[in-house]
Formats: structure tokens, sequence, C-alpha cells
């Protein structure tokens, strides 16, 4: 997976940090989202099924069994529904979100913006079984790996100072993943995955690149999906976020279009 760093050409993207309450401003590249205009099937249940492409516009090709193709098939909620914070709150709907992904986000306050796109992707990893490509950086710069914490190590942090004990007998259950994840979510954020992250050209995006501001707080949004027109080369591409407080992952709209 690649990342994006942020830049001046998508300000509006990522202008305001994940504390902060905005109307959601997007790009113009990001592909508006309506019921009346045919793009949403409400029948659909995962992503690529829910949001149709505009006319002209197909779908990008993708590999089987990539993080694409994971991103593209996310499970979502029914058509209509709010995001729901950790505590069980909704956050309504005010023109910012198309879809709620339909994935558990835990009972702490901790599944936040980067929190969400280091999830999808370790999530994927996990699926997949690659244990050992599921690592992430603390903000203090130490490397967390997800073999460690699966062989039953567990990490202190005493101030400053972090490091590995081993604690507990080695599991390889989603529970142990997860428990995983929210170490991560603690200690880690936008400020610390900036500065884990390769940047890649705009002229190279791909589904699973990310748009971010490094920051305390900053803000991250993950491209889930795109679409090509053949005739014009236009390139379209829907974004997903969570936010501040912690709360489920929703499929953004474009409301400058």
């Amino acid at each position: 997976m690649n990342f994006i760093k942020y830049t001046g050409l998508f300000l509006l993207i990522i202008s305001q940090a994940c504390g902060q309450e905005t109307n959601q401003q997007h790009s113009a590249n990001q592909s508006q989202l309506t019921h009346n205009d045919g793009l949403i099937n409400t029948e659909g249940i995962v992503l690529e099924s829910r949001i149709s492409t505009p006319e002209g516009f197909q779908r990008v090709l993708i590999t089987f069994n990539s993080f694409a193709e994971y991103l593209r098939q996310l499970p979502l909620k029914p058509d209509g529904s709010e995001v729901l914070m950790y505590d069980g709150k909704t956050k309504s709907n005010s023109n910012i979100y198309a879809a709620v992904v339909n994935l558990e986000i835990g009972k702490k306050d901790l599944h936040q913006c980067a929190d969400a796109v280091m999830r999808l992707r370790a999530e994927y990893l996990f699926y997949q079984r690659q244990y050992d490509k599921i690592h992430f950086n603390f903000t203090n710069g130490f490397r967390v790996d997800y073999s460690e914490w699966m062989s039953g190590k567990r990490i202190v942090v005493e101030g400053n100072k972090t490091y590995w004990t081993q604690r507990e007998p080695a599991s390889y259950s989603y529970q142990n993943f997860w428990e995983y994840m929210e170490i991560i979510f603690t200690y880690a954020g936008t400020l610390s995955l900036s500065k884990e992250l390769k940047p890649v050209d705009i002229a190279d995006l791909n589904i699973g690149d990310v748009f971010i501001q490094g920051g305390s707080p900053g803000h991250a949004v993950i491209i889930v999906d795109m679409a090509l027109n053949l005739r014009t080369q236009e390139v379209i591409f829907l974004l997903a976020q969570s936010y501040m407080p912690a709360q489920e992952i929703q499929i953004l709209k474009n409301p400058n279009i």
C-alpha cells in the first residue's frame, strides 16, 4: 500500500483536523453521491454494489485478493444508517457521508481518523495471514510488530522508555488482534503515521492511498475506490474516514459538486 502525504493541491480534503467540527468539504475530484442521480443502489450491501459509477466512468481494474479489492468490498450498513460513536450515540448526517461501513469499532474512544486507516490495512493483512507485514510505529518511534504481540509479548511504556516483555501465551485469535490494534490506536496517530508513509505522485493515485496531515490532531482519509473516464482520462475516487470522537468509518460525500 502506498500513501500520499499532505499536498496543497488537495487542501480542501484535509484542511481541518480530526478534532474540529466542519462541513467536510472535499476536492472536486471526489464524485458526488446522491439518491436522485441513480448512483446509490439502496439494496447494495458492499461498497461496489451500493455505489455505482457516473455515466462515462468505469471502475479501475484491480488485482484479485488485493487490498484494493478488500476496500471495494467493504460491508455497508443499511442505506440511511447514521454513524455510531464508540458510546452508541449517533453522528447526524449533515451532508457529510453517503454510507456507513459495517465494522465494529470497539467501546473505547480510540478508533479515530488515522486509526481507521491503520485498522483497514492491518485487518486486510490479518485475514490474509500476512502477520509479519502488520507493524506500526508509536509516536515516540517505537516499532510495534504484530508478530511479537501474537507470540505473547506485551509492551511496557515507562515515560519515554518502551520495551517488550513476555506475558501471554501465543494467540492467532481476532480478539488478540483487536487488542493489538487498540494499543496502536492509543500510542500512534496521524503524527506517527505521516512519518511512516511513502509519498507518491498525485498522477499515480491508487485505491488504498491516503491523504494525511500529521499533527495533534491532524487528519487522514483513505481512497476506497476509483473510476476512470476512458474518453477524457478523468479519474474520480471515493474517500472514507473516521473522526473524533471515535466513530464508525463513513464513505464521504462531496458537497461542492
